[in-house]
């Protein structure tokens, strides 16, 4: 009998699953050239438009950042930018298959090399956009997975992940992939377990596979002994996680009876549509990313749907941080192309520097405050004086909307600790109303490592020593000065990471909802 075979990867989302491995790799049937360029033509433009309708159908069906990746992928396929060249090969002679194909690996390529999160991340989008017209070229489907398999290979589509219907178990181990994906974020808010970053493997793997998404392996080819050892582990997330369920309900303590907060992370207004207010203490982080997209959003746009996340929460804090567009989070129109845009143009310092985006924005914060409980947070905050021109602009709205006759109120504002100048020297920040500490960007920018970067991840950790101090500095700060500290990155909702963080001083987590009962049962089984 061969010996087991054990990949070690990254973690994307925690879980385990056992079942035969499912080969995402596609076989490539044939396209029937045509007989003119214009017929091809015409392939490709069917083509394209069969891949919209499969998109347009798919987003009726889905909300939320679900739907926003569909959106993503159909803006793409409208763009000129992106079929020009498509076309332009076909009238040299190419079919349509062909140009295609050159055309968007081309895209993919740049996507893939770049030394930016967000685009390496939308790589798979795009080798979905290419691989979903190439079917309707050949009139070719997805082979059908069984049901329970565990999805193996490069990367796996955004569209094939929404169109599985993963009730019946299974999950996704993949040779490259990233943390930070649009299909990993799905899998997190799904419950799908998922490993990323394993690396090159022997060709034509088969058979039984056991999934240890908690950890970061795949064993193929296992003893009796392993599947056994396999379900112990299983068996012991399952209880762990149903366990969980029953402190959904209760507030967060630890073993000591310290309390701590746990809010929860929106990137949508429909993400609390799911979410019973009471299970949480209000809203750590609603992002408003979403609401720039293919246009910039009008005040009336952006007023309803920061009022719809206030009047859910009821009388519970709502955080709502000003758009963080640049870095790994382009917006057309708005953010602009940089070397290294990661250190360029981002949050705060693009708002300010588009006043007129920025000043549309902050009217519908003051109109919408009315409505809740809300805090306003500004994004990469680096120096005092870029808060105090954004409270400034604050003041001025509130000025003119009052001149006007408009219903407003002015919440408090506070800031995200997430540049090292913040955290190192945060006396410089005395005056504002809160701290919010953005994990992911703090640790990237402390440890100089990517958290998708599969050969630098053991780098990316919030409890390295030097990342703790200056979590525990921020929070030993604002328990002196009166100044309300939390937490709000991924590092909030990782049972691993909790005890660290509370021993750290913190007293306030904010965690994606599926996140939520894991981290209170996490914060219980604290006995500091």
């Amino acid at each position: 009998m061969p010996e087991p075979l054990k990949l070690k990867g990254i973690p994307a989302s925690a879980g385990y699953a056992e079942g035969p491995l499912f080969n995402l790799e596609p076989v490539v049937a044939r396209y029937k050239g045509k007989a003119t360029a214009a017929d091809e033509r015409l392939a490709l433009e069917t083509a394209i438009g069969t891949a919209t309708g499969r998109l347009a159908k798919l987003i009726q069906a889905t909300e939320g950042d679900a739907a926003d990746i569909l959106e993503f992928q159909l803006a793409m396929l409208e763009d000129d930018a992106l079929t020009g060249p498509a076309y332009a090969a076909i009238a040299a002679g190419q079919p349509a298959d062909a140009a295609w194909r050159q055309a968007l690996d081309a895209e993919i390529v740049g996507y893939e090399t770049s030394d930016q999160d967000y685009f390496r991340a939308r790589a798979a989008d795009m080798r979905d956009i290419r691989d979903q017209v190439l079917r309707a070229l050949t009139a070719d489907s997805a082979a059908a997975a069984p049901t329970g398999a565990i999805f193996y290979g490069e990367d796996i589509a955004p569209t094939r992940f929404l169109e599985t219907d993963w009730s019946a178990g299974g999950g996704i181990a993949l040779k490259a992939g990233s943390t930070a994906s649009h299909v990993a974020m799905l899998a997190r808010s799904r419950g799908v377990p998922m490993i990323v970053g394993l690396g090159a493997s022997p060709a034509h793997l088969a058979g039984v596979a056991l999934l240890d998404a908690e950890h970061g392996g795949i064993v193929l080819r296992p003893t009796r002994a392993e599947v056994e050892a396999f379900r112990q582990s299983s068996s012991s997330f399952a209880a762990r996680r149903d366990r969980a369920e029953t402190f959904l309900a209760r507030p967060a303590v630890t073993k000591a009876g310290t309390a701590v907060r746990v809010q929860v992370n929106i990137a949508d207004p429909s993400d609390v549509d799911g979410i019973d207010v009471s299970t949480c203490d209000g809203v750590g982080l609603m992002r408003t990313e979403f609401l720039f997209g293919k246009t910039l959003p009008d005040e009336e746009t952006q007023y309803r749907a920061y009022r719809k996340v206030l009047e859910w929460a009821e009388d519970k804090p709502v955080t709502i941080r000003t758009v963080d567009a640049g870095g790994d989070k382009p917006v057309p129109g708005f953010t602009v192309e940089e070397g290294n845009p990661f250190l360029g143009l981002r949050g705060i310092r693009l708002s300010l520097a588009r006043p007129e985006v920025f000043r549309v924005q902050i009217r519908a914060l003051l109109r919408a405050a009315l409505h809740g409980n809300l805090k306003v947070m500004f994004p990469m905050i680096a120096v005092w004086d870029e808060y105090q021109r954004a409270a400034a602009l604050f003041a001025e709205e509130q000025a003119a909307l009052a001149a006007r006759g408009v219903a407003q109120k002015m919440p408090p504002l506070g800031i995200m600790v997430e540049v090292p100048s913040v955290a190192i020297a945060p006396e410089a920040f005395a005056e504002v109303a809160f701290f919010s500490i953005g994990s992911n960007d703090l640790t990237q920018y402390v440890m100089a490592a990517a958290r998708d970067n599969a050969s630098v991840a053991h780098l990316n950790s919030v409890r390295n020593p030097a990342v703790l101090r200056l979590i525990a500095s921020v929070a030993a700060f604002g328990r002196a000065q009166k100044i309300p500290v939390s937490l709000c990155g991924d590092a909030g909702g990782d049972p691993a990471a909790i005890p660290a963080l509370i021993e750290a001083g913190l007293r306030d987590l904010s965690v994606v909802p599926a996140q939520l009962a894991m981290a209170k049962a996490a914060i219980a089984d604290v006995s500091i």
